[in-house]
C-alpha cells in the first residue's frame, strides 16, 4: 500500500511542498499554526515530520491524522485512490457493509453526485436548465462542476442509493436523507444541486437552490454537519483550485456556487467559495497551506463583495482576519452591485477579470469606507472620519506600513499635516486602553471598525444593565440587526429568557438568570462584560436615550434594507420589467419614510 502511495503525492494534495534539498521537501504543517515552514517529506523513505510540532509518521499516519481515521479506514482510502482492491485474511473479499465509515459515505456521495447530474437532462429538470442558461452556464459547464437536479419525488434518491446496496442509516448518517414516517426520505428535492467536494476531489456534501420561489424552505439548502462533511473546513471548488493557487500564489473568495463556476470560466482559476458559512479560521488554515503562506510570501487572497453596505461590512468583517495571513489581503468590489456570476453575464469575462485585476490593499479599502460615511467638506466631517479610521491605522502591525497608511489617511482627507493626523491616531488608539470600564485584552477590530456594531453592544447593555428602558421594542428586533454573531446570540438568550418583560427591575437576579441559561462560555463572558461595563452616555434622562439607541439600530438595519433594494433596481429594467420596478421603487418609498422617522428619534428631535 505504501509503495503504491507516494508520500509527497499525498501530501501535496492537501498543501504546497517545495524544495528543501537533499532530497527533502517542505512546506507548512497542517497539525498546527506556524508562519516559517516546519514540515518535511522526504519522499525516498516514505516518511514525514514536523520540527514545529514533533509529529511524524508514514503515509498512512498522515491520511489517518488529518482525516480522522482509522487505521482500517486510512489504508481503505489509499486502496480506493490507487485503485487496489482490498482482502482481508480472515474472510476474503471485504463487502460493502464491512468498509470503513467513510469509505462508504464517500462511495454513497459519489454515487449520488452521479444520480444528481444524470437526472439534469430529464423534462422535469427544465427548470434548473433554465436557471443555469440565464445565468450564462452551458452544458459543458455543468458537467464539468457536476451540477445535477434532484428529483421532486420524496424518495428517488433514496431508492435509487439503497438499491445499490446503501443502508438508510448510511443515507441518513452522510445528509444524503432523513428520516421519515416509513424510512429515509430525500433531503433535497425540486433543487439545483451543486457536489461539494474536499481538497483531493471526494465528493462529501452537496449545495442545492431552491427552482421554485413559492416553495417553503431556504433558497439555499446546504448537506448537514457529517462524519466527512465539516462546513468550517470545506471550500467549494478548492479541488478545481488548488494548482492554481499554488502555482499562481492567489487565491479569490467569492460568495456562491455560481460565482466560483463564473470565474473559472472567466480566467480566474484560483476561485472558491464557503459553504453555507462565514469564512473562518479553518478555511484560512487550508488556504494557507496551498498558498505556502510564509515570511515573505508574494501571494495575496483577493476578497470580493458586493459594492452595497452589505458588502462592504462583509469585506470589513474580513478585515479581522487579515493578521492570520502574512499573504497580502486585498479586496475586489464591484461597485454597481454585481456578483462575478451576474458580471459575466452583463458584462462578458473579461469584466470578471478586470474586476480581480482591479483589487485594492484591504487596509486601504476599510480606511475608505469607514471615511465615505462622512461630509469631507467640513472641518467637523473630516475631524469625525480621522477618528472613526485611526483605529483601522492603528490596528496595523506593521509599523513602516502603519505610516505610510496614515500618510495616505492625511491626504484623502485633505489636512495636509501628516504629525497632526499621527499624533491624532495614537491618541484615539491609546484611548481604550485608559478607560478603566474597558475589559482586559484587545479589542475587536470589527468593534474599531464599524460604529453599528457600537450601536447594537449599547443596545445590548441596556438589555442586561437597563431592560426595563427598553420593552417591547427590544423584542422587536429582528437577528439580522446584528452584525456580530455573538451579539445576535446575547439578543436570542434574552429573548429565551422571557425578554425584558420577564427581566422586572433588573439587576443581579436577572443577570443570573441570563448566567444560567448560556450555552457556551465565550457568551457567559459577553453577558458579565455587558452587565459592567460602563454605558456610553450620561443617563440624565434614561429613557430617552434608550430610546434613541434602539432608534440608531433599527436606523441601520433600514439603511442596509434600502441600500440592498437599490442594488436591486440598478440590476432591474424599468421598461421591460416595469411591474418589478414599480414595485421595488414603492418598497424604497415606505423605507426612505421610515428611515426619516427613526433619524428624528435617534436624534431626539
Amino acid at each position: 500500500m505504501r509503495e503504491r502511495s507516494p508520500i509527497a503525492d499525498i501530501v501535496g494534495e492537501h498543501i504546497q511542498l517545495r524544495n528543501a534539498g537533499g532530497g527533502n521537501l517542505k512546506g507548512l504543517c497542517p497539525f498546527h499554526d506556524e508562519k516559517s515552514p516546519s514540515f518535511n517529506v522526504t519522499p525516498t523513505r516514505g516518511y514525514w515530520y514536523c520540527f514545529g510540532c514533533a509529529e511524524g509518521g508514514d503515509v498512512i499516519t498522515f491520511v489517518r491524522r488529518l482525516e480522522h481515521l482509522s487505521f482500517a479506514e486510512a489504508v481503505e482510502r489509499l486502496a480506493n485512490r490507487a485503485g487496489i482492491q482490498l482482502r482481508y485474511e480472515q474472510g476474503g473479499y471485504v463487502p460493502g457493509r464491512e468498509q470503513g465509515e467513510r469509505s462508504r459515505l464517500v462511495e454513497a456521495h459519489r454515487a449520488a453526485a452521479e444520480f444528481y447530474a444524470s437526472r439534469l437532462a430529464g423534462p422535469d429538470a427544465a427548470p434548473g436548465r433554465e436557471f443555469l442558461s440565464g445565468r450564462g452556464f452551458e452544458r459543458v459547464d455543468a458537467e464539468r462542476f457536476g451540477v445535477g437536479y434532484a428529483p421532486a419525488e420524496w424518495e428517488a434518491l433514496s431508492r435509487h442509493l439503497m438499491a445499490r446496496g446503501f443502508t438508510s442509516a448510511e443515507l441518513i448518517r452522510g445528509g444524503l436523507a432523513k428520516e421519515g414516517r416509513r424510512g429515509p426520505i430525500d433531503r433535497f428535492r425540486g433543487r439545483l444541486v451543486w457536489p461539494i467536494r474536499d481538497i483531493t476531489g471526494d465528493v462529501i456534501g452537496f449545495g442545492a437552490r431552491k427552482l421554485n420561489e413559492d416553495e417553503d424552505g431556504p433558497k439555499y439548502l446546504n448537506t448537514p454537519e457529517s462524519p466527512i462533511y465539516k462546513k468550517s473546513e470545506v471550500l467549494y471548488g478548492v479541488d478545481l483550485a488548488k494548482r492554481e493557487i499554488s502555482r499562481r500564489s492567489q487565491a479569490v473568495i467569492v460568495e456562491g456556487y455560481t460565482d466560483v463556476m463564473a470565474c473559472h470560466l472567466a480566467g480566474v482559476p484560483t476561485a472558491v467559495a464557503t459553504c453555507g458559512t462565514a469564512f473562518g479560521q479553518e478555511h484560512i488554515k487550508v488556504l494557507r497551506r496551498l498558498l505556502f503562506d510564509q515570511s515573505g510570501s508574494r501571494g495575496e487572497v483577493v476578497f470580493t463583495f458586493d459594492g452595497d453596505a452589505a458588502g462592504q461590512k462583509a469585506a470589513l468583517r474580513a478585515f479581522a482576519d487579515e493578521e492570520k495571513f502574512v499573504t497580502q489581503t486585498f479586496v475586489a468590489v464591484q461597485p454597481e452591485g454585481l456578483d462575478p456570476c451576474d458580471l459575466r453575464v452583463t458584462r462578458g469575462e473579461a469584466a470578471v477579470r478586470d474586476l480581480i485585476a482591479g483589487r485594492e490593499p484591504l487596509f486601504a479599502f476599510a480606511i475608505r469606507s469607514v471615511i465615505s460615511r462622512y461630509d469631507p467638506s467640513t472641518n467637523e466631517g473630516r475631524l469625525s472620519a480621522l477618528d472613526a479610521a485611526a483605529p483601522i491605522v492603528a490596528a496595523i502591525k506593521d509599523k513602516a506600513l502603519r505610516q505610510l497608511y496614515a500618510v495616505d489617511l492625511d491626504r484623502w482627507l485633505g489636512f495636509n499635516n501628516e504629525r497632526f493626523v499621527m499624533n491624532r491616531i495614537a491618541e484615539i488608539s491609546a484611548a481604550p486602553a485608559r478607560a478603566a470600564s474597558r475589559p482586559a485584552g484587545p479589542r475587536k477590530v470589527a468593534e474599531l471598525l464599524d460604529p453599528g456594531v457600537r450601536t447594537e453592544a449599547e443596545v445590548l447593555k441596556l438589555a442586561v444593565q437597563r431592560p426595563a428602558l427598553l420593552g417591547p421594542r427590544f423584542e422587536a428586533i429582528e437577528p439580522e440587526a446584528f452584525t456580530l454573531p455573538e451579539h445576535s446570540a446575547l439578543h436570542k438568550l434574552i429573548l429565551d429568557a422571557g425578554g425584558t418583560a420577564a427581566a422586572g427591575a433588573g439587576g443581579r437576579p436577572w443577570v443570573d438568570l441570563l448566567l444560567g441559561g448560556v450555552p457556551d462560555e465565550s457568551l457567559r463572558g459577553l453577558v458579565t462584560r455587558f452587565a459592567v461595563e460602563a454605558l456610553r452616555a450620561d443617563l440624565a434622562d434614561e429613557e430617552r436615550y434608550a430610546s434613541a439607541m434602539l432608534a440608531a439600530l433599527e436606523l441601520i438595519s433600514v439603511t442596509r434594507a434600502i441600500e440592498r433594494l437599490k442594488s436591486r433596481m440598478q440590476r432591474t429594467n424599468p421598461v421591460e420589467e416595469q411591474q418589478d420596478y414599480n414595485r421595488l421603487f414603492a418598497e424604497l418609498v415606505a423605507l426612505e419614510q421610515r428611515r426619516r422617522g427613526l433619524r428624528e428619534r435617534a436624534t431626539g428631535s
